[in-house]
């Protein structure tokens, strides 16, 4: 068999390269033999990546979300040269440039994304993306698309947390650990939180958004606003802290239309049970009552799912056990995740 060359350039979507290449299906090439790596092409790294690039002629690409205007225009110039281009996209681009409800600056980034996109689809020979939702779009503007739900690449917890109630001296733990591209959704159920924080004293609120957390939220009794982290610290983060209860909001809007079900697997990975709106892609996923709950956009219904679950512990620890169950029976290996 002869030995490939894959290299991912990377414009920094570090989460995404690690998710859908690197920690998933690079490891299974690598034991097939090839080789698989990653190449830094932003900035002043771009002109050692050209020269790196330009001995490795023949090796197959991966593209992953955008590339940087010089690393582009070189790569269309020299196209002919190179094997097979992959391009991996896991968010609606064109939708997150439209949608009011974002921040403002991460908005104007996908707007920047989105406008090269058109032309990182014409250099592959294969779509990569998240859902079927987001394929779905895609295949309008390429003719092979296929979907690659998101791998498991972290270890899953022993949940010891569970092994007491929820009680002033242990609250437990309830936790949002969602981007700021998520503030609309976590907005949406602030008033499940506040009744929840105010009326009861046993449990204690986690918002990893530091100074963007939402006020009203952040002032809460019992509850914690860490900062964001960049991905590997947060990785580190993610397999040492516990939550009890995940908090997976996500409204019905063109842009959370093309979502994975990613925060399934970072709420196994904290050992928690999660609660998630009960629309795609968590519909996919989430067996109501048996691996996760799943609650309607009225908060009163997000309320109503977390006071049960507080009020009934073995329950919520049995589901939390499911949920690493499925996780760890559906996601072996990144390769197998690719269908048509």
């Amino acid at each position: 068999m002869r030995s490939e060359r894959w290299l991912l350039l990377s414009d920094g979507a570090r989460p995404t390269e690690d998710l859908y290449f690197l920690e998933s299906v690079a490891p299974r090439l690598r034991s097939e033999g090839h080789f698989a790596g990653r190449l830094d092409v932003r900035g002043w790294r771009w002109w050692l990546a050209r020269a790196v690039l330009s001995r490795q002629l023949g090796a197959n690409l991966v593209l992953c979300r955008t590339l940087p205007k010089a690393a582009l225009g070189w790569l269309e110039r020299e196209r002919e040269a190179f094997g097979t281009i992959r391009y991996l996209i896991d968010d609606d681009l064109a939708a997150a440039a439209e949608d009011a409800t974002l921040p403002a600056a991460y908005q104007a980034r996908m707007a920047r994304a989105a406008e090269r996109q058109p032309r990182l689809l014409a250099l592959a020979d294969e779509v990569v993306a998240c859902s079927e939702p987001l394929a779905a779009r895609l295949r309008a503007q390429h003719g092979d698309v296929r979907v690659m739900t998101p791998p498991l690449i972290s270890p899953l917890p022993e949940l010891a947390h569970f092994a007491a109630g929820p009680s002033p001296e242990r609250p437990w733990r309830l936790g949002f650990h969602g981007t700021r591209a998520h503030l609309a959704d976590l907005l949406h159920i602030a008033p499940a939180l506040e009744a929840v924080q105010r009326e009861r004293d046993d449990t204690e609120l986690e918002l990893m958004l530091g100074e963007h957390a939402p006020p009203g939220l952040a002032a809460l009794p019992r509850t914690l606003c860490p900062a964001p982290l960049p991905w590997e610290r947060f990785r580190t983060y993610q397999a040492s802290r516990r939550v009890h209860i995940g908090l997976a909001p996500l409204l019905d809007t063109p842009f959370n239309r093309g979502k994975s079900f990613i925060k399934f697997l970072d709420i196994a990975v904290m050992g928690g049970v999660g609660i998630y709106s009960s629309r795609p892609p968590y519909t996919e996923i989430v067996e109501h009552g048996v691996n996760g709950l799943l609650a309607g956009d009225d908060p009163a219904d997000w309320q109503r799912c977390l006071e049960w679950l507080l009020n009934h512990p073995e329950k919520a620890h049995d589901m939390a056990c499911a949920a690493a169950e499925c996780c760890a029976a559906r996601w072996p290996s990144g390769l197998r995740h690719v269908r048509h």
